[in-house]
């Protein structure tokens, strides 16, 4: 990819955030509707669906700052690499966004054979940014990439061991 080229507005996304999302959600009506195997703990039916309430709204939230707020189509056209926002926290927050909204649709399921999911969904998004975009974020901007990946979380912040 050459100076004046702009990074794909779309990265891999539709390839594996709309995927991971679509499985949650067929994987909370299933459950619901009782099509694969459930195992709950009545007494965490109402923990659980409150952590996936707050987790979707997260999602959302993060999903709107990322998109709406940053105006990420048009830096991205405009071949800036941007650092502020939402961005300042998690380097991919609309990866962040499905990642929230997945893990809470899973526990609103409460089904408990599918909290593996989330850490699968990790790691495909994880292995999937690091052969693409994070590769070309590496070749477009260089050093600068580099030092904005050691000071900012991929998707979860506030945790370093994450990065």
């Amino acid at each position: 990819m050459n100076n004046e080229e702009h990074l794909p507005v779309f990265g891999i996304g539709s390839f594996l955030a709309f995927p991971i999302l679509l499985l949650s959600f067929i994987s909370l009506i299933a459950s619901i509707y009782k099509k694969i195997p459930v195992f709950q703990i009545n007494e965490l039916h109402f923990p659980f669906a409150i952590i996936g309430i707050i987790l979707i709204l997260a999602g959302i939230l993060i999903w709107i700052s990322a998109v709406l707020k940053s105006k990420i189509t048009q830096e991205i056209i405009d071949n800036k690499l941007v650092k502020t926002g939402i961005y300042s926290y998690i380097r991919h927050p609309i990866y962040s966004a499905f990642l929230f909204i997945s893990t809470g649709l899973i526990f609103l399921s409460q089904n408990m054979l599918l909290f593996f999911l989330p850490i699968i969904y990790w790691v495909i998004l994880t292995i999937g940014m690091m052969k693409t975009e994070e590769k070309w974020l590496l070749d477009k901007f260089g050093d600068e990439y580099v030092e904005y990946s050691k000071e900012v979380n991929r998707f979860i912040p506030f945790f370093n061991f994450f990065k």
